[in-house]
């Protein structure tokens, strides 16, 4: 996904339905740092490390974490670095206990922001990724999630590349090796579990743009990090980059029933800049979808359609278009024209 537009410019099984594992704690971030950003919380508070987190998420569990002394006061800063760095369990409950009580409360709100971004194929019911069959995401939806991360919270971004973290006398790297592989990748997740297999959200901006790439369900850590290397540098070196329509052009128009206009028009998040593989313009087609006949009222901004573009056939990438302009309700002789239009012809 080009981080910038949001555009798509590789998918396979974008929208299956998959384990997130430990990336899901990109969502438990995302929840503290909203908190910190409304001033409900700060780095400088601590929590208290309950026998609950201390079970669940600490050495005995055998799952990833942070070491935490079980009745011990921890930093906010602290435990972020750890669900990050060391993809902590007992460092995730810990801040969602002390956040929201319990962590059931805190995987309302972490369903609540969830569908504040727009991420409608996820469903999270813990902070930490542990299995449970009611918990799940999309690959789409950790590109957004990740997209999301890095264009609100730039000033907390540095935290995913920090090569390492000592507690109690642990010290442990960052479980995303591409951050130490010199290619530009500067984070964000890593995340595993026996049914899910190995899984990463990961973002570069070597070249002249920033991509967030998602690869899950393969067979190793030594597999993931190489086919994260590999999908990044192709994202990378393999496309050029090509501005059919400026910001606020109008890409197309869709048909709306019984408004005050008969069409809206459809216009980008900004210019549509395609990422094609280099030398294929000449293949290009493109369609726009969307369901219609549209129904007033429409605001400007509304997410009506997508663009998709085809290469030989072949989806290359695809990209959200929004209503250019306000669409009220149209007036009576407008909407008894239109429902007399649908009844005689359908609606073309």
């Amino acid at each position: 996904m080009d981080y910038e537009s949001g555009t798509v410019i590789f998918q396979k099984d974008a929208d299956a339905r998959l384990e997130p594992a430990s990336m899901t704690k990109l969502m438990t971030v995302a929840v503290v740092f909203n908190e910190i950003r409304a001033g409900r919380l700060s780095f400088d508070d601590q929590f208290f490390v309950s026998e609950n987190a201390w079970r669940t998420g600490g050495a005995s569990s055998g799952g990833s974490t942070m070491f935490a002394d079980l009745n011990s006061q921890i930093r906010v800063e602290d435990l972020v670095r750890s669900v990050i760095i060391q993809s902590g369990n007992d460092a995730a409950i810990v801040l969602a206990e002390g956040i929201a009580g319990s962590e059931g409360t805190f995987a309302q709100m972490m369903n609540e922001l969830a569908r504040q971004i727009g991420l409608d194929g996820s469903n999270f019911t813990n902070s930490t990724g542990l299995p449970d069959p009611n918990e799940y995401s999309t690959a789409r939806d950790l590109a957004e999630l990740g997209r999301y991360l890095i264009r609100e919270f730039p000033e907390y971004y540095h935290y995913f590349s920090e090569p390492e973290m000592e507690w109690n006398g642990i010290k442990q790297p960052n479980r995303n090796s591409l951050v130490e592989m010199g290619i530009g990748v500067d984070g964000l997740k890593t995340g595993h579990t026996e049914a899910a297999g190995y899984g990463s959200v990961t973002s570069t901006d070597q070249g002249d743009r920033r991509l967030v790439a998602v690869v899950h369900g393969l067979t190793s850590m030594r597999e993931r990090t190489e086919e994260g290397r590999k999908l990044l540098t192709w994202g990378a070196r393999a496309f050029e980059r090509f501005t059919p329509y400026a910001a606020g052009a109008v890409v197309a128009e869709a048909d709306v029933y019984g408004g005050e206009a008969a069409k809206v028009g459809l216009v980008g998040q900004g210019e549509i800049a395609l990422y094609l593989p280099r030398g294929s313009r000449q293949c290009l087609s493109a369609t726009v979808n969307y369901s219609g006949p549209l129904m007033p009222p429409i605001a400007q901004g509304d997410k009506i359609a997508e663009l998709r573009v085809f290469c030989n056939d072949q989806l290359v990438q695809s990209a959200p278009l929004y209503a250019a302009q306000d669409v009220p309700q149209g007036d009576l002789v407008r909407r008894a024209t239109d429902a007399l239009k649908q009844l005689a012809l359908g609606w073309l």
